[in-house]
C-alpha cells in the first residue's frame, strides 16, 4: 500500500485497454501500467503490488509466461492475478486458474465488473493475510506451550529419576553416568547403522533419557533390604529382583494414562529388561538375545559399568581397566556382543564420562 491506496499493476499490449483500466481504477487505487510482461517483471524485481491485471495474449511474452515467472518467485507468487482476455475459450480460463490466477475477465472490460472483481480480490487478499497472521500467532503460542510442556516433562522425569536413584545412592551422579554411557553407545549406533541395531535419532534420544528411569522400581523396595550394608540373603535378593517388575508396572500404568508415548514405552522396556542377560540367565523373565529390547541391552552395560566403577557399601570402585575387562569377559553371556564391541571402540569416551563426575 502507498498512501493507504492499493497498488494495481496492469499489463496489456493495447494502450486503449490500459487507459480504460486507469480511468476506471485511478480514483481508488494507484495504477502502474505496462505494455509488456518484460517491463512489468523488471518493475516487480524491485517493487511489489497488491494485485496484477494481466493480459492473456501478448507478443513475445504471453500472460502465461508472466504468470509462470510470478509463480516461481516466493515473494511475487502471493500477489493475486486477474487475467484479461478477449478469448471465450473455456480451456484458457481453466488453465489460467489452475496455474494460480485468482480470476478471469473478458474483454471488452466493463468498468463496473472490473471494479467489483478488483475490490473482491483485494478484500480476499486482506482476509488471507489476516488469517495467516492469526495462524502464525496461534502457531507461535502453541510452540511456546509445547516447549513449556516439554520442559516440564523433562523436569518431572529428572525428579522422578533422582528420587529413585537416591534410594540407594548418595548423589545423583549414578544417573548422570549411566545416561552418559548410554549416550556413547547410542551415538555409535546412529553413526554406524547395522542390521538389527537400526535406530532413529528420536529413538536414540528416548533411550538416553529413559535410561534415567532404569531403577524406578527400587522405590518400592523396603529400606531394610535396599540399604542393607552387608551381603543379602537369598530371600532378600529375591526381593531386590522384583524392582524391574515394579518399575515396569509403574510405567505400564503411565503408558495407559498417557497413551502410546515413545519415551514411556522405552522406559518401560528398560525398567524390566536391564537385568536380563544375553544368555537368558537374567531376571525377571529369563529372556535372551534379541528378545531383550535393544534399549534394555544398552542400559544393562551402562548400569553395570557404573556399578563396577562406583563406591558401594560392599566394595571399593574398580579402576576403568578392570571394569572394561569384566564387561569384555561377559560378552555373549551377560552382554550383547555387538554392544561390547562398541564399548571397546569407545573406552576413552566411557572414561570421559567417569571423569566428569569425579
Amino acid at each position: 500500500m502507498t498512501d493507504n491506496k492499493a497498488i494495481i499493476l496492469t499489463v496489456d499490449d493495447d494502450p486503449i485497454i490500459l487507459n480504460a483500466i486507469m480511468t476506471t481504477l485511478s480514483q481508488d487505487y494507484i495504477v502502474r501500467p505496462f505494455t509488456s510482461g518484460e517491463t512489468a517483471l523488471k518493475f516487480l524485481a524491485k517493487n511489489s503490488a497488491d494485485l496484477i491485471l494481466l493480459d492473456y495474449y501478448m507478443p513475445n511474452m504471453t500472460g502465461f509466461d508472466v504468470l509462470r515467472s510470478l509463480q516461481a518467485d516466493q515473494r511475487l507468487r502471493e500477489i493475486p492475478v486477474i487475467f484479461l482476455t478477449g478469448s471465450v475459450d473455456s480451456d484458457d480460463e481453466v488453465e489460467s486458474l489452475e496455474m494460480g490466477a485468482m480470476d478471469y475477465l473478458l474483454k471488452p472490460i466493463k468498468p463496473k465488473s472490473l471494479l467489483t472483481r478488483v475490490r473482491l480480490q483485494l478484500e480476499l487478499q486482506r482476509h488471507r493475510h489476516h488469517l495467516e497472521a492469526l495462524v502464525n500467532e496461534k502457531t507461535q503460542q502453541l510452540q511456546q506451550s509445547n516447549r513449556k510442556l516439554a520442559q516440564r516433562d523433562k523436569i518431572t522425569l529428572n525428579l522422578l529419576a533422582r528420587a529413585s536413584d537416591m534410594r540407594d545412592h548418595d548423589t545423583g551422579t549414578h544417573i548422570f553416568r549411566t545416561t552418559g554411557f548410554a549416550r556413547v553407545l547410542v551415538e555409535d549406533l546412529l553413526a554406524r547403522p547395522k542390521e538389527g541395531y537400526q535406530i532413529s535419532v528420536a529413538e536414540g534420544q528416548d533411550i538416553v533419557e529413559a535410561t534415567k528411569l532404569h531403577d524406578l522400581g527400587k522405590i518400592a523396595i523396603p529400606d531394610a533390604v535396599l540399604l542393607k550394608p552387608g551381603k543379602l540373603t537369598p530371600e532378600e535378593f529375591e526381593i531386590i529382583k522384583m524392582h524391574p517388575v515394579y518399575g515396569e508396572d509403574m510405567l505400564h500404568d503411565a503408558v495407559k494414562e498417557m497413551g502410546e508415548d515413545s519415551l514411556l514405552l522405552t522406559a518401560r522396556d528398560i525398567a524390566y529388561g536391564h537385568h536380563e542377560k544375553w544368555n537368558g540367565s537374567g531376571y525377571p523373565r529369563g529372556i535372551s538375545g534379541a528378545e531383550i529390547p535393544l534399549s534394555a541391552r544398552i542400559a544393562a552395560i551402562a548400569d553395570v559399568f557404573d556399578a563396577l566403577t562406583s563406591t558401594r557399601p560392599y566394595k571399593e570402585p574398580f579402576p576403568p581397566a578392570k571394569a572394561f575387562a569384566i564387561i569384555y569377559a561377559d560378552s555373549g553371556a551377560h552382554f550383547d556382543p555387538y554392544l561390547v564391541e562398541i564399548v571397546r571402540r569407545h573406552e576413552a569416551d566411557f572414561e570421559s564420562v567417569l571423569g566428569c563426575t569425579d
